[in-house]
């Protein structure tokens, strides 16, 4: 253990953060001390004490209960929007870079479309005209940010399909998809996992940023975003309502970028020289 946080410090620091961040999500029932949508007219608006821990808000609810299930919406959100941008990234870019020719060209013209979109805006307008709920969330944030997926893919099957050990696959008379999937895929698949795991993070930061305007997840259920809005509107006489939350946004998103970076210099030989 002390040897691996050694050599890789990144790694090591954002996977502990990770690692805490996804338990405490994880066991949310059997830890939070109160009842997340329990309203306390008796205790509205109390600063942190020993029985809360991270006081309450403007309905009397525990904040600390609140985040712990704000972090189950937040990490949900971030890997399922992250799998759907991969699935749709993965597809493109293995086709793109395999076929090349016209249609890369197609597939490539695409992308750059949709990347001309400022994505946080692109979502917004989707989701002005959905329900808002934590479903249409994940989906509307993995079907606008698979661009950089299909691209990283693409380059990486650009740079692969003229090795020796796919000639010798063609040779053999392996299928195309075989070769995509088969022999192609898994020798890219490093950045792409990086890619993955970076991206968790800046889900979690877009699900935060519509809950905070509430387009995203509608009380009472909790998530980070719709606690700072009600920090927002009583920054004055409850500051913990901002401070908390926002520490857990800024934890949780700096340990998935410690680790992305941590598995970026893993996967690069050339950083390793």
């Amino acid at each position: 253990m002390i040897a691996f946080a050694k050599s890789s410090p990144l790694m090591f620091v954002g996977g502990i953060i990770v690692a805490c961040v996804t338990v405490l999500a994880l066991l949310a029932p059997w830890i939070a001390p109160f009842d997340p949508s329990e309203i306390n007219v008796k205790v509205i608006l109390l600063p942190p004490s020993w029985e809360h821990w991270c006081g309450t808000d403007t309905l009397g609810r525990d904040v600390f209960s609140r985040m712990l299930y704000g972090a189950r919406v937040s990490l949900a959100v971030g890997f399922v929007a992250v799998g759907i941008s991969l699935l749709i990234g993965l597809v493109l870019g293995a086709v793109a870079g395999y076929s090349g020719g016209r249609v890369d060209a197609m597939m490539m013209r695409l992308t750059d479309m949709v990347l001309c979109f400022p994505t946080f805006f692109l979502i917004l307008a989707v989701i002005a005209f959905l329900e808002p709920s934590i479903w249409n969330i994940m989906i509307v944030i993995g079907l606008t940010s698979w661009m950089g997926v299909t691209r990283l893919v693409r380059a990486e099957f650009l740079s692969l399909r003229n090795r020796e050990f796919v000639m010798a696959a063609q040779g053999l008379g392996v299928s195309s998809i075989r070769m995509m999937w088969r022999y192609l895929l898994p020798n890219a698949m490093g950045p792409v996992l990086v890619s993955a795991v970076l991206g968790i993070a800046g889900a979690v930061l877009v699900e935060s940023g519509l809950s905070f305007l509430g387009l995203g997840v509608q009380p009472p259920d909790a998530s980070w975003g719709n606690i700072l809005t009600e920090g927002k509107d009583n920054i004055q006489i409850a500051w913990w309502l901002s401070m908390f939350p926002g520490l857990a946004i800024l934890i949780t998103v700096l340990g998935y970028n410690l680790l992305g970076e941590g598995l970026r210099d893993y996967f690069d030989p050339k950083l390793k020289q």
